[in-house]
């Protein structure tokens, strides 16, 4: 079939279905007009009283008229109503007219006692103020009046609507700042375990001369020796000091003592003297008092103790002219 044998018969279908609609509209007119129902399609129930179940409705049911009253607006008091009123007029609160702001705030009034609903005292006290101010720019004052009051009547009023819009402002700012469960909620997912598969880098050369200089210092930290202490006997240091007084009449305190052999050294040699003197071997000298202490041989004549003396300087003096 070619293509214009197709578009021809389309044609034809098409015709034919505009007639057949043209066909059916005078009988559905006249089945309306006889009041007979016209075939609907199935709806859900919009209401379901005591089990019943009501698709349509009921042609007996009453409704009030004031059986639901929406209301949008909602005032948080007297001020904030009247800063709605003069935003809605896109008017600047030092340019309100008194006038047309009473006659809406009392409609405003008017309107919720006639909804009985029950309004705050500080509305009523609001409308008595606007009524005050109204009438204050209404009648006309003598010029003395004026001199002697000078301020507006609106600018107490101006003064709390502008206080009250700064801080409702700083309020709306506040309110915008993101919440923890209103604007931002926690995470409570928890991740998935995720497996990450590394390759082992090749080892170079030079990072294991760089371990093993780092081992090398550690183990050089840790390093140690044992210092063994020299023994020293306090037998051996009494036969040494009863050595060098023998063959002197004096020996003076300070010299037997061997600074190069440290405290252990001059403790060992001060225990020797003692002993010696303990056991009446030597005995401590002293000229006058804080004169220096001197050390000899006990019971020694001073006579022979100074031949001895001379006697040993001399064989000292010898050794070194012999040798």
């Amino acid at each position: 079939m070619s293509s214009e044998e197709l578009l021809a018969e389309v044609e034809e279908q098409v015709l034919a279905e505009v007639a057949a609609g043209e066909a059916e509209a005078p009988a559905e007119q006249a089945a309306k007009a006889q009041g007979s129902p016209s075939p609907r399609q199935g709806e859900m129930p919009f209401a379901m009283v005591q089990g019943e179940v009501f698709t349509e409705l009921p042609a007996d049911l009453y409704i009030p008229p004031d059986a639901l009253e929406v209301i949008l607006e909602a005032f948080e008091g007297p001020l904030d109503l009247l800063l709605y009123l003069i935003r809605r007029q896109n008017l600047d609160i030092l340019e309100i007219n008194v006038a047309d702001i009473t006659r809406q705030y009392m409609a405003y009034v008017e309107l919720m006692s006639s909804m009985r609903f029950e309004l705050a005292a500080e509305y009523l006290v609001m409308a008595a103020m606007l009524a005050e101010i109204k009438s204050r720019m209404l009648l006309p004052r003598p010029p003395e009046a004026e001199e002697e009051e000078g301020e507006d009547p609106r600018a107490a009023l101006i003064r709390r609507l502008q206080e009250y819009e700064r801080f409702k402002t700083a309020a709306e700012d506040i309110d915008e700042i993101p919440r923890m469960d209103r604007d931002i909620h926690q995470a409570s997912a928890q991740a998935p375990d995720r497996s990450i598969t590394r390759p082992d880098p090749e080892v170079d050369l030079k990072e294991v001369l760089v371990a093993l200089a780092d081992v090398l210092r550690r183990a050089d930290m840790f390093e140690s020796h044992q210092v063994e202490r020299e023994k020293l006997s306090t037998r051996e240091r009494m036969t040494q000091v009863l050595d060098k007084i023998r063959h002197r009449q004096f020996v003076p305190f300070v010299s037997l003592f061997t600074v190069e052999e440290g405290r252990l050294g001059v403790v060992v040699t001060f225990l020797a003297v003692m002993e010696l003197v303990k056991e009446s071997l030597v005995e401590l000298i002293q000229n006058e008092a804080f004169a220096p202490i001197h050390v000899r041989a006990a019971g020694q004549d001073p006579e022979s103790a100074q031949a001895e003396d001379d006697e040993y300087y001399e064989q000292n003096e010898a050794e070194p002219a012999l040798s």
